[in-house]
Parts: C-alpha cells; structure tokens; sequence
C-alpha cells in the first residue's frame, strides 16, 4: 500500500487499484485458458480458416456493440455493478462455448462471452481513469496492464495443459468458473469510484449537461483521440488476427506444435509484456506518452513477420520473445493517453468510445486475415498486419499531439488525491 501511495495514489485510491488486479488477474486467467484452443476448437467443427476467423471475430464485434453502452452503463448504474454484470454475462457465454453441439451455437455463444468481456474491460479502465492524475496515469495503468499481461499468459500454460489432457473444451469450463469468481469479487469487494473523479483536484469542474449524442461528438473531435484509438485497432487486429487466429495454426500446421507448445509460446508473450510494462508506465509518465507508443508501434509491425520465418519451436520461441518486447514496451501508454485527453466531467464516455473503436479491430483482424489467408497465405496476411501497424505508428508520429501537460513532463514532487 505505501508503494502505491509513492506514486500519488490516496489511501483508497490504492484500495481500488489492488481489487482491480485481483479481479482482472482472475478474469485474464480465464481468458488466457482459452486463448491456445480457440482457433483448434472452431476448427475442430470442420470450417475452413474464414469461419475459424469469425469465431474470434464475433467475440470482438459483441465488444464493439457493447463496449460504448457499457461506459454509458458505468455512469448510470456505476462502475461495481457494471463489473458485476459483465462477469455473469462471461459465465454463461463460456459454459454455451463448452457445450456447444455445433459451430453455429458456438459462434452464438461467443458472442455473448464477448459482451461481458466489454463490460468488464471497459469499466475497469474507467475506474482506473477515476483514481489517477495526468502525473501517475502511466504507472497507475501500468501496474493494471501488467497484472492483464502476466494473467493472460498464465492462463494460456494451464489452458494448453487442459486441452491436451482433458479435451479441447475443458479451457472453457476452467473459463466460466472463474468468470463466476470475478463476479463476485466486483459486487462483494470492489469499492464503487463514480463520483470520485469529481472530488479530483484534476477535475474540479463538474460534467457538463449534454445529450449523450453530443458528448460523443465532442470526444471524437478532441485533438488525437482517433489517431490513438487507430493505433489501439491496429494493435487489436494484430493480436485477434494475427495472435490468435493465423499463428496458431500457421505453427501447428507448417511447424506441428501441439496446444500445449502453443500455449507456451502465447503465454511467453504475456510474460515479456509484464517485465517490461511498469518501465513503460514510468517513462510515459515522465517523457510522455508518444514517445513510447510510436515506437513500440513500429518495433511489433516488424516483429508479426517473424512469426512467419519461425521453422521449429525454438523459433517460434524466439518471435514470440520478440514481439512481446516490442509490444510490451507500450503497456498501457494508449489508454493513458486517451484518459489524457477525455473532455472534462467526460471521462466514461470517452473510455467507452475508445473501447469500441480499438474492438473494431478485434472485429476486422481475425475475418480479413482469415480470408487473406484462404485466398493468398498465412504469410500474405501477416505481411498485410505488418503493414497497418506501421502505417498506424508512421500516421500517430506525424499528426497526434503529446496529451502528457509539459509541467508534468519532468519529474515532480506527487501529490496523492484526496482520502
């Protein structure tokens, strides 16, 4: 707790914050159970690598549609509730995946399981921006986003092991219990941080009156709220896409690995991103946030490629290893940016509107580079993914404002909120 309050958090600031971790700790192993097995399990039902592709795609497309009333949700109902919500909606989307007789129930049920995740995500980095300033965003996201990470990837050891042992559809079983937890821990523990921004000495004003129609219309106007939110799509469309749809198979079928070697390989990914997440937090806290994105952005648009070149499991290792440290130098730096420059008294809304725009991405990765991949190679797509995330950096460098105030660029004495 005294180390949370070192980098500017009140007393109940670094409450919420250590709930936090605990919940999406517990809702990311969940989710990196499944993450080796999804693409294996939809192909099991005999579709061809378009369809595997929708599978993933439809669960992005549920985060889309549901991650703006989602924010919305989170300022009417609150932030506890929301989370509450989303966590039951995953269990009963991931039981319908472990059932599922066929690939149409299937599909169905992951995109059920995809709106709660957007319940879930998105109220979580809302109450993250109600319990940091603009001077420790970076590290407060950070210390977030590397619980996610390490999550993630600690979920995707177990989940292989699962798969290999019990059968591809144990994963979502493992998946829907502890989505159950996380329900339980948002309603029963999770302290509710709706008004707390408003007592922020950042943002003393009150939220201005406005339709919902016209806030949204306001935040998208907001000098580089889209080209961040480009950059966010980008990134999602080369994980769903790349990460987790081509790659797997592209190992299992040009290299032979099993789920389990898999699941290593994804789950390294998650690990690198941890260890280099908080250096992340803490240098865009301090140098500001485009100097982190932009390159972090260019280093993962070349390192997709290796993916392709990788022949063996320790090659494939190796450019696992290499794009979770160009990846992983990013962190949490683009929704600290977005929280940056959210208009004030708008800060639910804004998150929402990011969330969607950035799961579009989830949406488009995995059906475009499963039809490139139909229709071309796995390789071809991979060079396409390479291609718009370099475009997306080059576009962020030339044309989005630094969002970190350059008073608080350097180094300053913190200040925590108020108890």
């Amino acid at each position: 707790m005294n180390q949370l309050g070192n980098i500017g958090l009140s007393r109940k600031g670094a409450s919420v914050l250590i709930w936090m971790c605990l919940l999406i700790c517990v809702n990311q192993l969940g989710f990196g159970a499944i993450v080796p097995v999804i693409a294996l399990y939809a192909d099991d039902f005999g579709v061809n690598q378009t369809a595997i592709g929708l599978t993933i795609a439809v669960y992005g497309l549920a985060r889309f549609l549901v991650s703006l009333p989602a924010g919305r949700l989170a300022d009417l109902l609150g932030r506890r509730l929301t989370l509450a919500l989303g966590g039951l909606i995953t269990v009963f989307g991931t039981v319908g995946c472990a059932i599922a007789p066929n690939y149409e129930v299937f599909l169905a049920a992951r995109f059920v399981a995809g709106a709660g995740a957007a319940c879930v995500l998105t109220a979580g980095q809302i109450v993250l921006a109600d319990i940091a300033s603009p001077s420790n965003r970076g590290r407060v996201m950070a210390i977030y986003q590397g619980v996610f990470l390490f999550s993630v990837g600690a979920g995707a050891f177990p989940g292989g092991w699962l798969a290999d042992r019990f059968g591809l559809a144990t994963p979502f079983w493992a998946n829907a219990a502890l989505a159950a937890v996380v329900t339980v821990l948002a309603f029963m523990f999770v302290p509710e941080t709706r008004d707390l921004r408003k007592a922020s000495h950042t943002r003393g004003v009150p939220a201005p009156v406005l339709a919902f129609g016209d806030q949204l219309r306001i935040i998208a106007r907001t000098p580089g709220f889209l080209l961040v939110c480009l950059v966010s799509f980008a990134a999602f469309f080369a994980r769903t896409g790349g990460l987790f749809n081509v790659i797997p198979l592209l190992a299992e079928d040009k290299i032979g690995l099993s789920p389990g070697q898999i699941g290593i390989g994804i789950g390294m990914i998650s690990i690198m991103g941890l260890v280099l997440v908080y250096p992340s937090g803490a240098l865009v806290d301090r140098f500001g946030r485009k100097g982190v994105i932009v390159p972090s952005t260019l280093l993962t648009g070349v390192a997709i490629l290796g993916f392709g070149i990788a022949d063996s499991f320790a090659t494939f290792m190796i450019g696992s290893i290499f794009w979770s440290a160009a990846s992983g130098v990013s962190g949490a730096a683009p929704a600290a940016y977005t929280a940056d420059v959210a208009p004030a008294g708008m800060t639910a809304p804004t998150m929402g509107l990011y969330r969607a725009l950035a799961d579009a991405g989830y949406v488009a990765g995995p059906l475009a580079l499963g039809i490139i991949s139909d229709l071309q190679s796995p390789n071809a797509a991979l060079i396409f993914t390479s291609v718009l995330l370099i475009g997306s950096g080059i576009l962020f460098a030339l044309r989005a404002p630094e969002s970190l105030p350059p008073r608080l660029a350097a180094p300053v004495a913190e200040t925590p909120l108020p108890p």
